[in-house]
């Protein structure tokens, strides 16, 4: 199966849900990078937007590709954003942070009026749990958030960078990956994450996603949330 050509087709699908006058919250990673490519497209045709980035490495990709950007300072309300996930429930329950950018797409997703999913169709499963949840953490608690996962029946990871280095977010922190397995109750464990002191975030979308484009071939299917 060739996933790209599923991620190409999703976000290509995903650009009518941009209107003239908007601004745009932009994912990270490899399916988000086509729909900023699309969008730079119709920036050159004349499409007046301006966007907010979830990461210096999408910053950096939309503005070599002439997307005026814009920052949450001067906009506090986004009109609509358009991201990935690695994971995606029937009830269109989210993990995301595979790229390590969830404490800002989180943050932009929440401003968001309209929050668009675009993924690759190895994406959609059945229960949440077989991707890692990333915990971000801040690196003097990470121990102890550790544990604490830990004792949750997760397998917990602190993720490292190519030289092998503990990763660090846009915003300084640590990522730890957690493997919980089958999780049931996704809404619980995020709430029960975000009780543990030290934790900044986590990469459970809860209720956010409001339309999931999954490329399947050449087709696109499209799933919307539960009024």
């Amino acid at each position: 199966m060739n996933y790209e050509v599923e991620k190409e087709a999703a976000a290509k699908a995903s650009i009518r849900f941009v209107e003239d006058g908007q601004i745009v919250g932009l994912g990270t990673g490899s399916s988000a990078a086509y729909a900023i490519r699309f969008l730079a497209e119709r920036v050159r045709h004349g499409l007046k937007i301006r966007g907010i980035p979830t990461s210096m490495q999408t910053r950096d990709l939309a503005a070599s590709l002439g997307i005026p950007l814009t920052t949450l300072d001067e906009f506090q309300q986004v009109d609509v954003t358009i991201d990935g996930a690695d994971e995606i429930d029937p009830q269109l329950c989210l993990i995301k942070g595979g790229g390590g950018a969830f404490l800002r797409e989180k943050i932009i997703a929440s401003a968001s009026r309209r929050l668009v999913i675009i993924a690759d169709s190895s994406k959609p499963v059945a229960v949440l749990g077989k991707a890692p949840v990333p915990v971000e953490v801040v690196p003097f608690a990470q121990a102890l958030v550790g544990k604490e996962i830990t004792a949750l029946g997760a397998a917990v990871q602190l993720r490292m960078d190519a030289s092998g280095k503990p990763y660090v977010t846009d915003e300084g922190h640590h990522i730890l990956d957690c493997h919980f397995g089958r999780i049931s109750d996704p809404p619980l464990l995020a709430r029960t994450l975000e009780d543990i002191p030290g934790t900044v975030e986590h990469g459970l979308f809860i209720g956010m996603a409001g339309v999931v484009l999954i490329g399947e071939g050449s087709s696109v299917r499209e799933l919307h949330a539960a009024a």
